[in-house]
Order: structure tokens, then sequence, then C-alpha cells
């Protein structure tokens, strides 16, 4: 028996019954858009995280306090200092800049316009280059504000046209809970950015945050720690050398060693690989609960085959008698029991880049496409054919020409 004979009979048989047919491929076409559409999902949240923590600004380091707790009425030991932040920037060599902030929160007037529980953060002149934010009117503090902790802020897109809707704010003076603080700057839009919304948020030197808008108790029990300092590390410099300089700095001013240091460093790198770890288990395992319907289809085929073995028996028999060998007849059935899975498995493939489509559209969720969770699901489809074929098409293989051409 030749191929093209092969595929004709195997066509044949599959179209004779379509409805038996089509549900024993529906567990396949199931389990191959399941997978589709979970690697899609889990994609998408990976791309998502990246591209959020990335907007946090270019070739970002993390420096985060590791401080200790003294005892009643003692201050905190260790950890990260605001006079860390001029260090960093006197003594490293290959970054941009480096910024530190400290919020609060408190209500924002002027005129008649009152917005409630806005977020003032605190920081140095180098913030907005850091943090990849751009002024579109005005100007940012420069460090004699920061240095006197002169009382100008400025303000994010969202906030400059609630208080001021048109106008120029330029100049203008705002009420920020009892202390008045002239506006000097507006930032460009930014949105919304791994959870906080830069566009509702003003800006002011750390100094006068320090002296306004810090309870007398927090500061008392802070000092001038402080919980995290941003450095810009330059395009053409190491990552991995600035990394080093900062670690043996940071431990000189603070008398520890790099073993019990009181702060640790971070990357946008590692940040963006700690997450992508945590969804990729996530989407490991959706893959297998997936792949549990692609064997739940394979049963359907092996099971729709061993009937089909049943009802063909006479079939078999007389096939044989005219000269067709066991392996002819094994081929022909195993044929039979791909063609399902691998039209499942096309079938699959198409509802589940559809239903990817689809889910991104109406859940608002982003979703991407990997072209591997196509080629690994079709792949399964056809070794789930193979598998659960062997077995009905072996038995059909072993029957007595004899007995079968007796059976009615």
């Amino acid at each position: 028996m030749n191929y093209h004979e092969i595929i004709r009979v195997s066509w044949k048989s599959i179209t004779s019954n379509k409805s038996r047919s089509l549900l024993t491929m529906l567990g396949v076409i199931i389990g191959v858009a399941a997978v589709i559409v979970m690697i899609s999902v889990s994609a998408g949240t990976e791309a998502t995280i990246a591209e959020s923590i990335q907007g946090l600004g270019s070739n970002l380091v993390f420096i985060r306090s590791a401080m200790t707790r003294g005892g009643p009425g003692q201050p905190n030991q260790g950890g990260l200092k605001f006079d860390d932040v001029a260090a960093i920037r006197s003594s490293i060599d290959g970054i941009n800049g480096v910024a530190v902030e400290q919020q609060s929160s408190e209500t924002v007037k002027y005129g008649n316009v009152s917005l409630e529980s806005i977020t003032i953060v605190g920081s140095t002149p180098d913030y907005a280059d850091v943090r990849d934010l751009e002024i579109d009117t005005g100007r940012m503090f420069n460090d004699q504000e920061q240095d006197r902790a002169s009382k100008v802020v400025v303000l994010g897109a969202s906030i400059a046209q609630e208080l001021f809707g048109n106008a120029d704010p330029i100049g203008e003076t705002i009420t920020v809970g009892t202390t008045k603080l002239a506006v000097i700057g507006v930032m460009k839009e930014k949105g919304l950015v791994s959870g906080t919304d830069f566009d509702e948020l003003i800006y002011t030197p750390i100094s006068v945050v320090f002296k306004k808008f810090t309870p007398s108790m927090f500061a008392r029990f802070m000092g001038d720690n402080v919980r995290m300092i941003y450095v810009s590390v330059e395009d053409e410099a190491s990552m991995d050398e600035v990394i080093s300089q900062i670690e043996l700095l940071l431990a000189k001013r603070h008398g520890v060693t790099l073993d019990s240091a009181d702060f640790t460093i971070e990357t946008q790198d590692d940040i963006i690989a700690t997450r992508a770890s945590t969804t990729s288990s996530f989407r490991t395992l959706l893959a297998w609960v997936a792949g549990v319907s692609l064997i739940v289809g394979g049963i359907g085929i092996m099971n729709i085959m061993l009937v089909s073995v049943t009802e063909r028996t006479r079939e078999i028999g007389l096939r044989q008698a005219i000269g067709a060998t066991p392996k002819d007849i094994q081929i022909q059935f195993l044929s039979e029991a791909m063609m399902l899975s691998l039209m499942g498995g096309l079938l699959g493939v198409l509802v589940g880049v559809g239903g990817s489509i689809l889910f991104g559209k109406l859940s608002g969720m982003r979703t991407v496409i990997m072209a591997y969770s196509i080629f690994i699901s079709f792949g399964s489809a056809a070794a789930v054919g193979i598998f659960f074929g062997y077995f009905p098409a072996n038995k059909a293989a072993q029957l007595d020409p004899i007995i079968a051409l007796r059976h009615d």
C-alpha cells in the first residue's frame, strides 16, 4: 500500500463519521489552544512587567537600606544616609546621576481648588534625569535650592491641569498643607508606571520635605536615614564595575564588610529576572494543566480507534486476504490516529491564536503569542496521536485473517 492510498483511506474513514471524529479531536483542540493561550498570557505579563520596570529610568541601580532597629529611645542603626547620595555622586565614575526620595501626603490648594491626599515627592535635582522624567515648562529645582530648602515645587502634568486648567502655573504659589510653595516647573505626561502615576505627584527638594512635611516624631526616629537611592549608570559604563565601586564606598562609609552590609543593590535586570522567574513557574504550571487536556484527547483517540478496529474487523480480514501485510494494517490505523490528532492540533492552533487575541482585547491584559508555543503544542498533538494510536494499530495488525473474515 502506498502512502497516497493510506492517506486517502484514512481521510475517508475519518470523514465517514464527521461528528464522532470532531468529538474525538475536541480534547486535542482544547489542549493545544489552552497551551497557546496560557503561554501568551504569561508572556504578555512578563513583557508588561519588564516595560514598567524599564520605564522607571535608564540603566538604574537600586540601593536599598537594610538598617537595623535600635533599642527603646535609640535611633536606627546602619542603613543608608542622606549624605550617601552626595558621596556617590562625587566619588563614583560612570554615572549620570543619583537621586533619593522621601514621600509625604498633603492637601494641595490653589485659589478655590483643593486636592486632598496628594503625594509629595521630596528628592534631589537629579531625580528627573534618573527617573526618566521630562520637564514640559519651567525647570527642575537646583542644588542651591536643595541646600537652602527653598520652597519651590514642580507639578505633575495632571496636578497642574487640575489646579490651573489651561493657565500657565509658572511663578504661581500653591499651598501644600500649611506651607506655601512657588511653582517653578511642570512635568511632561508620564502616566502610570509600575503602579505609580507620576502625573499625580508633586516634586520638591527633599530638604523641604524633611523640614516641613515629616512629622517630628518620625523625623527623630528616622534621623537622616533614607530607604532607597537610585543611581543612573551611563550607557557606555560597566554596570558591574559601577556596582562594585558603590559597594566598596558604602561599606567604607558605614564601617561594615560586604558580607554584613547594611544595604542591598539590585539592577533593573535583577528585578525583571526575579519577577520573570515567578511568572515562568506559573506558566509552567498552567502549561502542564493544559497538557492534561492533550492526554485526555489522546485517550479519546485511542478509545475511538479501538472501536474502529472492532467495527472494521471484517474489512481488516479482507485486506489481509488480498495481500495486505500486518505492517500495512498497522500503518493504516496509525495514520488515521495521526490524522485525527494533527487535524485537532491545527484547529487548536487556530483557536489558541484567535483566543489569545480575543482574550487580550476583552480582558485588557496584554497577550504575546509566542511562536514556540505553537510548535510545542502542535508537536505535542502529533506525539499524542502516535503514542495513543499505536496500541489500536498494533491490535489491528495482529488480528488472525481467518477469524477476521468470519466476523459479522
